[in-house]
């Protein structure tokens, strides 16, 4: 079945239907790993996004219940250049069009996604649709006009835990988890040092503080990290945290710890995307995987406390800060996700020392 894949400038890219059969508008990304597609497309932070794949050929290798990094699907839509319908039998898996089918979401292939994302790369992030009728294109174009970035919602909100959940590992330490769409790879990194407490997003920091925990990780998710509902709950409670405990952040928790000493942040022009993003960090460079479209304004932490210690290598946007004083610090790209392999798995490691007291 013919689709259509539609962007607010006027483009229209025509290609097949694969997956499930639905309309979807979204935020047009693209993620530039030549692996990964099931880990990116069970990613809570692609929440309100139509993901574009830059690797040629997707689901080669099928999907396998052990790469979920969540219960299910987050972004709208996929745009592929082609994907695979026989994949290696070495995982035993699903199909990518079954894996599509099962969460309900669209799939577009037989797309120049080379062409494409070019133009995200010299636009900036394009809204976008997939739809079905010819028809409807011009009428298309002119919603997708209209209607605000999907990224201004409060996103955070429809992936966080609903209630507190605990996890007795029968370890010595206790630490939170500010559930802002973690993946579950992050849980697992810190159970194998720590007992873990989950919360949701907008968990006051009192309420935190009465479990008894003794460091709290804060962790990815979608949308602005500006949007009032994250202001008013996860910026407060680090804020009120910081004084009394370690605090790690990661990607969005990055960005949330900024904006509670007082910083800013911004929207890039297209994001890092992909498992393949070198970062300068301590005089080495590391090959990290990354997912965001907003960053933190290095200007804007002058007086913090907060200190830009790792950048990109491509663009020089900040990677991950420090606190001059206080036993916090932050990685904008995914420690948990090893695609060295084990790359800056060690920031784990290092979160388990200083809630130790062990360093600064």
């Amino acid at each position: 079945m013919i689709s259509y894949l539609v962007l607010e400038d006027g483009t229209v890219y025509e290609g097949d239907s694969f997956g499930y059969q639905a309309e979807a508008f979204g935020e047009v990304v693209f993620s530039t790993g030549m692996s990964g597609y099931q880990e990116s497309l069970t990613d809570p932070s692609y929440k309100g996004q139509i993901l574009v794949m830059t690797f040629p050929t997707i689901g080669n290798y099928g999907v396998n219940d052990e790469y979920f990094q969540s219960i299910g699907i987050h972004c709208r839509a996929l745009v592929v250049r082609e994907y695979t319908e026989i994949p290696s039998d070495s995982y035993k898996g699903k199909t990518i069009d079954e894996f599509l089918k099962d969460f309900k979401v669209p799939g577009i292939s037989g797309i120049d996604t080379r062409d494409l994302v070019i133009r995200i790369r010299e636009q900036g992030t394009l809204k976008g649709a997939i739809i079905y009728d010819e028809d409807a294109i011009d009428e298309t174009i002119d919603e997708l006009k209209r209607m605000p970035a999907p990224s201004d919602a409060d996103l955070v909100r429809e992936v966080s835990c609903k209630s507190i959940e605990r996890y007795d590992n029968g370890k010595e330490y206790t630490v939170g988890l500010l559930d802002c769409g973690e993946k579950s790879r992050i849980l697992h990194d810190l159970s194998e040092v720590f007992n873990v407490i989950m919360f949701p997003y907008d968990t006051p920091s009192d309420v935190m503080i009465d479990t008894g925990i003794q460091g709290i990780l804060v962790s990815n998710g979608p949308g602005n990290p500006s949007h009032p509902n994250i202001i008013k709950g996860p910026v407060k409670a680090v804020s009120d945290l910081s004084p009394v405990m370690p605090i790690m952040g990661i990607c969005l928790g990055n960005q949330i710890t900024a904006l509670s000493f007082g910083g800013s942040t911004y929207k890039m022009k297209f994001g890092h995307r992909g498992c393949n993003q070198p970062v300068s960090y301590e005089g080495r460079v590391y090959i990290t995987s990354q997912n965001h479209g907003f960053a933190v304004d290095e200007n804007s932490l002058e007086g913090t406390g907060l200190i830009a210690d790792q950048f990109n290598i491509n663009d020089r946007s900040v990677e991950g800060m420090k606190h001059k004083d206080l036993p916090i610090f932050t990685s904008q790209y995914h420690p948990e996700a090893h695609p060295g392999p084990h790359d800056t798995s060690f920031l784990f490691r290092r979160f388990s020392e200083v809630v130790r007291g062990e360093r600064r």
